[in-house]
């Protein structure tokens, strides 16, 4: 194998798929807001997509600030516990990892200078930059690294890290998350020395560069974690390595950040503030990005009014952006209690929904209808994995759902269902979903379901703790593979919300994880979407698109394939 630095250090054959993207999440990462994920539609070109442009060709404004809408308080700033899009928004600007992902989707040198790869793709060395520095001044270590990556598979922890699978890749780490071991030096991650870090992987994994610019393999200070278990609370605590600094955090109203003077590419970062408000209410973000208060709306973490679409997308002075991104829409079914962990009553409350209408008569975004876990937008062996396994599983049929209904409570010794709950996050886009979806399934089923909002960081944690019946979820790509889906429902998963477990479903995504061979992964991993599926862990709704208006002279924002905001290099150019 050719050893090359500066992320080209795998064989030529690797290469196309070594670039693929990465995200956060978040969903990645859990979706806070209902317009915000997956299908091909209508993609900006240049001459409407005022993120084409760059500094050569337009002047900088006198105040480079820009402003937009956080949605909600994020539910954490700590990177080894984070797994919504609210707080990876956050976490992407104020933090960096080894590697970074430019705007063409290729690997790119981060706090890591360059890197060198074993002939058995298992042993990578990193070596870091001269200078870089934490917001406190202290030196950034490949001692950082390896106190963060431990730090998130500590089994002691009170509080579990829902990613912490996503250190999996690494020799020893899920035997020490699980106590099958309990010699910490046995995992594959170690500091030689200030600059060096060096990590060996269990199996050769082709998008691993990827995955180290995903927020759950950023740098924590030792430091600042041994100094206060909370540091990730309060902006005065909190230190950061990114290209800003979190300058002002005035919870549940809003977050500045200001430019990183110490940065190591500071001359690269044109913005001096980003302003990000916490504003529920799509109608009150609207208005004031009608009133020049915000310079963005929408996608990834705000909102646009469902109502307000279609008349904004025959406006063509609105601005309105539509982009196919590579993210699904779902609820789960909670499949440990009754009548839920019950299979063909499962089956029915999918089968009985119409999901065009859905899209049709409520998001009004363009979306697809969703019979599949992974979206569109995701790669697979030689073309999109959806191209080369389409999401055939079911078909919607309310007379099958319903003598799945009367079946699935003869099975449970039922003769009526208990009392029915769906749980959201507060959006007034998921309620009107849940409304539709709800009056669908009391027309078509005659069963009445309560529908309850909640506060995003009260959701998550009944989500998590299984205290919900039925429960929205949304998640994005974290990086391009069917795997950042597909391994979320393994048993006991960090992200494994609905208690699922299948040793043959463990099995399948086991076999993608440890060979190289394309054909053989995509071939496993659709076999074990399909049992997903077929076992109607979920009910999938749609592929998301995201929606988003941005001032015309909102410079050099970036959207990714899966729908997450870059705005490190963005600028305001004069106007």
């Amino acid at each position: 194998m050719i050893n090359r630095k500066f992320g080209l250090t795998l064989t030529a054959a690797l290469l196309i798929f070594v670039m693929i993207l990465s995200a956060c999440s978040s969903n990645n990462k859990s979706e806070s807001s209902p317009t915000a994920s997956s299908s091909a539609s209508v993609t900006p070109s240049a001459s409407n997509s005022p993120s084409a442009s760059s500094t050569s060709d337009n002047q900088l404004a006198a105040e480079q600030v820009f402003r937009m809408n956080l949605h909600s308080e994020p539910p954490t700033l700590d990177p080894g516990m984070a797994q919504d899009n609210v707080s990876g928004t956050v976490l992407n600007t104020i933090f960096e990892g080894l590697t970074r992902v430019d705007k063409d989707g290729k690997v790119i040198p981060g706090m890591a200078t360059e890197w060198k790869i074993s002939d058995d793709n298992l042993t990578y060395t990193f070596t870091l930059r001269d200078g870089i520095k934490w917001s406190t001044g202290d030196p950034v270590t490949a001692h950082d690294f390896e106190f963060a990556w431990t730090r998130t598979l500590d089994p002691a922890k009170e509080t579990p890290a829902p990613y912490a699978y996503q250190l999996y890749y690494l020799k020893n780490a899920e035997e020490y998350n699980t106590k099958k071991i309990t010699d910490l030096s046995q995992v594959g991650v170690k500091a030689q020395d200030d600059k060096t870090l060096v990590v060996q992987l269990k199996s050769p994994t082709a998008y691993f560069l990827n995955l180290l610019s995903f927020y759950t393999y950023y740098p924590v200070s030792k430091t600042a974690v041994e100094k206060n278990a909370n540091f990730h609370t309060e902006a005065a605590t909190l230190p950061t390595n990114g290209p800003f600094l979190l300058s002002e955090w005035k919870h549940n109203e809003s977050i500045t950040l200001k430019k990183n003077p110490d940065y190591y590419a500071a001359d690269e970062i044109k913005l001096n503030e980003i302003r990000m408000a916490m504003v529920i209410d799509p109608n009150t973000e609207i208005s004031m990005y009608d009133t020049d208060e915000l310079d963005w709306a929408g996608r990834p973490v705000g909102e646009i009014p469902v109502d307000l679409i279609p008349s904004l997308k025959a406006n063509a002075d609105a601005n309105l952006q539509i982009k196919g991104i590579a993210s699904t829409y779902y609820y789960l079914f909670n499949n440990t209690k009754p009548p839920f962990n019950n299979l063909k009553i499962r089956q029915a409350f999918s089968m009985a929904i119409d999901r065009q209408a859905i899209i049709d008569n409520v998001t009004h975004g363009e979306q697809k209808p969703a019979y599949g876990f992974v979206p569109y937008g995701i790669n697979g062996a030689e073309k999109q994995f959806r191209e080369e396994y389409p999401d055939s599983y079911f078909t919607e049929d309310v007379e099958k759902a319903k003598q799945l209904l009367a079946e699935g409570l003869a099975e449970a010794k039922m003769t009526a269902l208990p009392k029915i709950e769906l749980i959201h996050n507060e959006s007034e886009g998921h309620k009107k979903i849940a409304t539709a979806i709800v009056d669908m399934w009391k027309k078509n089923l005659g069963v009445d379901v309560t529908v309850q909002s909640q506060e995003f960081g009260v959701f998550l944690t009944n989500r998590t703790n299984l205290n919900y019946q039925v429960a929205r979820a949304g998640w994005g790509a974290d990086y391009n593979d069917p795997m950042t889906f597909v391994d979320m429902f393994v048993t006991k998963g960090g992200n494994n919300d609905a208690g699922y477990a299948n040793p043959e479903y463990d099995a399948l995504v086991k076999k993608a994880g440890e060979t190289l061979d394309q054909k053989v992964r995509m071939e496993s991993l659709s076999a074990a979407e399909k049992i997903l599926i077929d076992d109607m862990v979920i009910m999938p709704i749609y592929y998301y698109t995201g929606i988003w208006m941005q001032k015309p002279y909102v410079m050099d924002v970036f959207m990714d394939y899966a729908g997450e905001l870059n705005l490190t290099r963005a600028y305001i150019a004069a106007h």
